[in-house]
């Protein structure tokens, strides 16, 4: 039997979403709350991650020990994500299991914030930043990011800086709360072996009282500025190149499109950075992604390797992207459809898999699209579809960064063109 969908919207505004299909053998849960790095004030850059980890600290009436016990006890594979245009808390169990993993979820989504537990987590916090420093990857994504998007709130950093996490007060993350974590901005995503009504009935009870706050994001293309950085950092001794490109955003049928182009470009196996970068020996890493969002998208591209080679590195890979286009073969579509199917395909059996899907697009975009027209959708991107997402984007970096072995760049004070 395939999956139902089922939709009901409480009269305060939450939206409850399901796909379900009584053979399963679990079930899963998740609250998807529309907010994250885009969405705070730069004064505040990082109070949703934050707000994430306190979320585990209990609630007015249940302690952190007692609510990671009860999800011990029901045997739940839960955890959570914070990226910058979504927030999610979810559990995976078996099907009888679903009532109180449900409930653990709605409670801990009124968490009781104490000023002791947020004096404690704060550090944990500015642990977390420093180790990600330690990531050359993740040291050029952010510094990228930021020339890419500028001043524009999209340049926020997930985990925020040390300067905005220490400085930031529990009132701080009290009123942000109150404004985001509202009703209206929030959907949950149930699948699997299910009673939809009795879990309607169920949320209803503990989220009817949530408030409305028409709380809303400006999700206009931002502008892209970008431009050139150099960055050096004494203790690495390899090179890193980066760049991100426009594409196609979250609510554009072209996005089918760009997740194959960005594929057949950069995916790990098979791909053309693979076989120019990585079987050539040129580089020790190389991949390229395309990430839809939010009124925006963009591809990025990243590579590593000897730091002496990082021109050629970066000069094979403007190569390969003026010669894509007309380099794009039917064979090349067919080879990553059958992957594509057969991946979706096997995801589709997990519930785990099907929820997350389920919650993210209805976060983005308020609608349900079967999993079976999605896999049409793209079974029917033809090479025509290809080079018009390319003509029509560029395919051309915007922002272009590197990483090199050398004396130390002053945060935030990178050499740029």
């Amino acid at each position: 039997m395939p999956y139902q969908f089922r939709q009901a919207t409480l009269p305060n505004g939450l939206t409850i979403i399901a796909e379900i299909e009584p053979s399963a053998h679990s079930a899963a849960a998740g609250f998807f709350v529309k907010s994250g790095a885009r969405d705070e004030s730069t004064e505040v850059m990082g109070v949703s991650h934050f707000l994430e980890h306190m979320m585990f600290k209990g609630t007015a009436d249940m302690t952190a020990a007692e609510l990671n016990q009860r999800f011990d006890e029901i045997g739940a594979r839960n955890n959570a994500f914070t990226s910058n245009e979504i927030t999610c808390f979810y559990a995976h169990v078996l099907p009888d299991a679903i009532r109180p993993c449900v409930d653990l979820l709605g409670r801990m989504m009124r968490p009781a914030l104490n000023q002791s537990d947020f004096d404690t987590e704060k550090g944990v916090i500015l642990e977390e930043i420093a180790m990600y420093k330690d990531n050359p990857f993740w040291v050029l994504y952010e510094a990228c990011t930021e020339k890419h998007f500028g001043s524009h709130p999209l340049s926020h950093r997930v985990l925020g800086t040390n300067e905005t996490i220490t400085a930031l007060q529990r009132d701080q993350m009290l009123a942000y709360f109150q404004s985001r974590y509202s009703a209206d901005n929030t959907v949950v995503a149930l699948a699997g072996r299910l009673d939809f009504e009795a879990c309607v009935d169920q949320i209803a009870g503990l989220c009817g009282s949530w408030q409305s706050t028409r709380v809303g994001r400006d999700n206009r293309k931002p502008p892209t500025p970008g431009g050139h950085l150099d960055l050096t950092d004494p203790k690495i001794t390899r090179g890193y190149v980066l760049a991100m490109c426009d594409a196609p955003p979250i609510a554009d049928t072209r996005r089918y499109a760009a997740a194959l182009l960005g594929q057949i470009f950069g995916a790990p196996d098979n791909s053309r950075l693979h076989w120019s970068l990585l079987e050539t020996g040129l580089a020790e890493e190389a991949q390229a992604s395309f990430d839809p969002h939010d009124g925006y998208g963009d591809f990025f591209v990243y590579a590593s390797g000897e730091p002496e080679r990082v021109g050629e590195i970066w000069e094979t890979i403007q190569k390969e992207l003026d010669g894509l286009r007309d380099s794009l073969t039917q064979g090349d579509i067919d080879r990553l459809l059958n992957k594509f199917v057969t991946g979706t395909t096997i995801g589709a059996e997990r519930p785990h898999d099907r929820m997350h899907r389920l919650g993210r697009l209805w976060a983005y975009l308020g609608e349900y699209t079967p999993l079976e027209e999605e896999l049409d959708r793209i079974s029917r991107v033809t090479l025509k579809d290809l080079r018009e997402v390319h003509e029509a984007f560029g395919f051309q970096p915007v922002t272009t960064g590197r990483l090199l072995p050398g004396e130390a760049t002053s945060e935030g004070s990178p050499q740029t063109d």
